[in-house]
């Protein structure tokens, strides 16, 4: 017998480790919001990866929040390819009177698994984990790295995958494991940003009539009022999208700008001098950032400077942010599949071989922390257990079966990647 088909039997014989990790996994009540509560479950699977070889890494993110790296150096990286696997320990706030079961406890009943991060994406982590303590016991050892990243913020718009990837940590290809029902998908991108209108001046609501009445000759403006030349050119912008813009895997008009939150005025007895507008903009695979903010910039700017107010007092503009909760802002970039990498051919490979079919590639209705791989130009794929239905919901469930089957596609794939010669060699 093979060092990969040991491998594979082991998955199956040894699956109450699995159970029992993930149990112990789900039993941190790691929400988010409000988020500050991952320092645990992050040194528990340091201490857990530390005793079976690994080299791990903790840094501090936010107070209350830690994230963490882990190695295991190959015998001979220097040759083979390179594997990082991505995870984020975060989860989704509870309302614990909507569930049947303990959140908080792993509960099976049949081929379900329930607890609150099952799906999105304390499952994905465990698989991971758990073929690392596999490798371990079975004594295989791989030639090419394999990285681990347990990140926190996923859930509230928090770079913490960014922050490690800015940092250097990197890989031949990557595999994020969050919910993608063992579909291959990349995603599209999603950046929210702030335009702001500001009046050089502050009046009293009693000068209204001068501003607003023929021969009133108060040249001021109501900046709340003065937004609606925004939110119109806004709209324009995205029925211009919808009609102009297609990617495959994604029905049309799924770039859109939507104005989520709107803040503005001091007191019923002022004209509003201020007034701020949140916006979430959903944009393709294929573009990103800096071109789509710069587009709608572009359409605000040319609004405003047809407006005889406006265009003395032009809108300003703030993007993103590494936090929903501190900065009010955030960024996750698109993520585009290259079906001929050869990490990509190789894990189709490995899911065939498992699974006895195809993979489904396509693309998330949603994002997650993949798009940063993208970003800093590491080949990567959102590939994990779990549906997109269950993410966040009550009484939030997994296949016990599809969770195994992602296991042993995991770790076919681990094996024989990091067992396939890199492009020096």
């Amino acid at each position: 017998m093979t060092d990969k088909q040991a491998l594979l039997q082991a998955v199956d014989a040894h699956q109450d480790q699995l159970l029992v990790l993930l149990d112990r996994l789900i039993s941190f009540e790691t929400m988010s919001p409000p988020a500050r509560n991952t320092v645990a479950i992050q040194r528990f699977l340091d201490d857990k990866l530390t005793k079976i070889g690994f080299k791990t890494k903790r840094e501090a993110f936010y107070d209350g929040d830690e994230l963490l790296s882990a190695e295991k150096a190959g015998t001979d990286a220097a040759n083979y390819h390179s594997l990082l696997l991505n995870g984020h320990v975060d989860v989704a706030t509870v309302d614990r009177q909507s569930w049947h079961t303990d959140p908080f406890k792993l509960v099976h009943e049949g081929d379900l698994l329930y607890g609150r991060g099952v799906s999105d994406m304390k499952g994905g982590i465990s698989s991971f984990v758990y073929i690392f303590s596999l490798l371990k016991q079975l004594g295989i050892d791989l030639p090419g790295d394999l990285r681990f990243q347990s990140v926190v913020g996923e859930e509230a718009g928090e770079a913490g995958t960014k922050t490690l990837l800015k940092n250097g940590e990197t890989a031949d290809f990557a595999v994020v494991g969050d919910t993608s029902n063992l579909n291959f998908q990349g995603q599209g991108g999603v950046v929210t940003g702030w335009i702001t209108l500001k009046s050089p001046h502050i009046y009293h609501d009693g000068n209204r009539a001068a501003m607003i009445t023929t021969g009133g000759g108060l040249k001021a403006a109501n900046m709340i009022e003065k937004m609606m030349v925004v939110i119109q050119a806004l709209e324009k912008l995205e029925q211009y999208w919808g009609i102009t813009k297609r990617y495959p895997g994604f029905a049309p008009g799924i770039d859109t700008i939507n104005p989520a939150y709107i803040e503005g005025g001091l007191h019923p007895a002022y004209i509003p001098s201020v007034t701020k507008l949140w916006i979430t903009v959903h944009f393709y695979p294929n573009e990103n950032v800096d071109d789509i903010t710069h587009e709608i910039e572009d359409q605000v700017l040319a609004a405003a400077k047809v407006d005889p107010w406006l265009r003395d007092n032009l809108p300003t503009f703030t993007w993103g942010g590494d936090s929903l909760l501190v900065d009010k802002g955030e960024v996750f970039p698109s993520l585009e599949l290259d079906p001929d990498h050869p990490g990509m051919q190789a894990l189709e490979s490995n899911f065939a071989e498992v699974a006895g079919k195809q993979p489904t590639l396509g693309m998330s209705p949603s994002v997650s922390d993949s798009g940063w791989f993208g970003y800093y130009h590491i080949p990567a794929v959102d590939f994990g257990p779990g549906t997109m239905k269950q993410a966040h919901s009550d009484n939030e469930s997994l296949s016990f079966q599809q969770l195994l089957t992602y296991t042993k596609i995991m770790a076919a794939f681990i094996y024989d990647w990091c067992h396939s010669k890199g492009e020096k060699s």
